[in-house]
């Protein structure tokens, strides 16, 4: 979930176009596969809950605009994804076909109210993604298979409803061809060529560059690809780059930016900008023990616990506990624990748990991977043995707070006091320290519903 969503500032999202666009510049980068028209139906989905603008089409169409218009300023060319939509089904494309099961009317008022925004608002190009929308496929071609097949080689999606309905004049570049999405759909061999006869300009990834270089050959001597489709593709690639000057620069000696160019990677105002967006994004979702602001005074003893194994675990918990430490908390790593049940075993007794805690904190750090069915919780601990799994929250105070998924309520119903903060970088962990101490306030506003819909979770 991107925390400029939860700011309820569209401007921060032209801002995230800003500093990603124009850094991206400094260094030679004239594409952004961006930004995400993805709308966050499915809470259970692995990848919109981190990716998307939110669960409201009117949000993610302003904000998707917004960063659009900066990227424009920037000369960046836009590749707005993933079409026809993500995130109306639970499943991920990059391990299965996903599919937006809205009906053609749902999905024109939804998905299609924002992508025909952005075509308007002239987006150069469009992604293309490894998911399947059954009801305009079965509309535009009565006779589609009842087998599920990704919008990048269908015809229907690209040529009937992204081209003629749509009116997209721009180039259309694939997702990633390694994903299962596409690889699972046909075989290789005629897919490289045919997402292209389909309507795809551009393939995004090889999963072998000689061999994929070889079926786009032989698929255009066997007549898959046709010579019609293949020149409109090269043309279209062309236009896109000469529609950022490309050309030009290449004439010019000028494509490599000047060295100096490089002092607009972290520079003051582009800091300036993440700090206060994290600051206007953290968002209070509950606190029913009325535990904020938490203070060495009452809660000097804290056990720290973090769950999520992944590349970003050990900074993210000794940032935030150098932090707290530097106030005066006492902080004790949560350390797993052996469990050997074919022997006595002794835990701590309740009693001992009160008296050698004040607070408990959880930082849920579970990073969107492209390789796992879900972003939920797991525990070390099995059943209530050993302190991980949070059996003691009417024992001692607990707070959760989310560095990542915006659901994670949905697994620590029973904690009172939870806090989305949608990202995990040093400043967004620095604003969520000053707010459970009190010193600065909580202004985020949740771009999702993060009680799934469930009303036991807002107890």
């Amino acid at each position: 979930m991107s925390p400029a969503a939860a700011t309820g500032e569209p401007e921060q999202a032209y801002r995230l176009g800003r500093v990603s666009c124009a850094e991206g510049q400094a260094v030679g980068c004239n594409y952004a596969f961006a930004p995400v028209a993805d709308i966050d139906f499915e809470y259970h989905n692995p990848i919109t809950n981190v990716r998307t603008y939110g669960s409201d089409p009117e949000t993610v169409k302003k904000y998707a605009l917004a960063y659009m218009r900066a990227a424009k300023e920037c000369g960046t060319a836009v590749s707005v994804k993933h079409f026809p939509g993500d995130g109306v089904d639970e499943v991920d494309q990059h391990i299965q076909t996903s599919v937006n099961s809205l009906s053609c009317e749902a999905w024109d008022q939804t998905y299609g109210d924002v992508y025909q925004a952005l075509i308007d608002a002239g987006a150069l190009t469009v992604m293309v993604g490894h998911i399947a929308l059954p009801a305009y496929q079965k509309k535009f071609n009565p006779d589609f298979p009842k087998k599920v097949m990704p919008a990048s080689l269908s015809p229907e999606l690209l040529k009937d409803l992204l081209r003629g309905q749509l009116g997209f004049n721009g180039m259309i570049i694939t997702d990633a061809t390694p994903m299962v999405g596409f690889l699972s759909a046909m075989d290789r061999e005629k897919s490289v060529p045919y997402c292209i006869e389909a309507g795809c300009d551009m393939v995004l990834f090889n999963k072998d560059y000689e061999e994929d270089l070889s079926y786009m050959k032989r698929g255009y001597e066997q007549g898959v690809l046709s010579q019609e489709r293949l020149e409109e593709a090269v043309t279209r690639i062309l236009a896109a780059k000469a529609a950022l000057g490309l050309h030009r620069k290449q004439r010019e000696g000028t494509l490599l930016p000047k060295r100096e160019n490089l002092s607009a990677i972290g520079c003051e105002t582009h800091r300036r900008w993440a700090k206060e967006c994290a600051d206007k994004a953290v968002t209070l979702v509950k606190d029913t023990q009325s535990l904020l602001p938490v203070s060495p005074e009452r809660h000097k003893r804290v056990l720290l616990e973090i769950l999520g194994k992944c590349p970003s675990e050990e900074r993210v918990l000794t940032h935030f506990k150098e932090l707290l430490e530097r106030e005066g908390f006492e902080i004790t790593a949560y350390e797993e624990e052996v469990f050997d049940f074919s022997k006595p075993m002794r835990f701590e007794t309740v009693t001992e748990f009160r008296n050698k805690y004040d607070l408990v904190i959880y930082l849920g750090n579970v990073e969107n991977a492209s390789n796992q069915t879900t972003a939920r919780l797991n525990w070390h601990a099995p059943y209530g043995a050993g302190n991980n799994i949070p059996w003691f929250v009417e024992v001692v105070p607990t707070l959760f707070i989310s560095f990542q998924n915006p659901y994670h309520l949905l697994d620590v119903p029973m904690v009172k006091t939870y806090i989305n903060a949608y990202s995990n970088h040093d400043g967004m962990i620095e604003a969520v320290v000053e707010k459970i101490l009190g010193r600065s306030a909580f202004l985020g506003k949740s771009p999702v519903d993060p009680f799934c819909g469930k009303e036991y979770l807002t107890y």
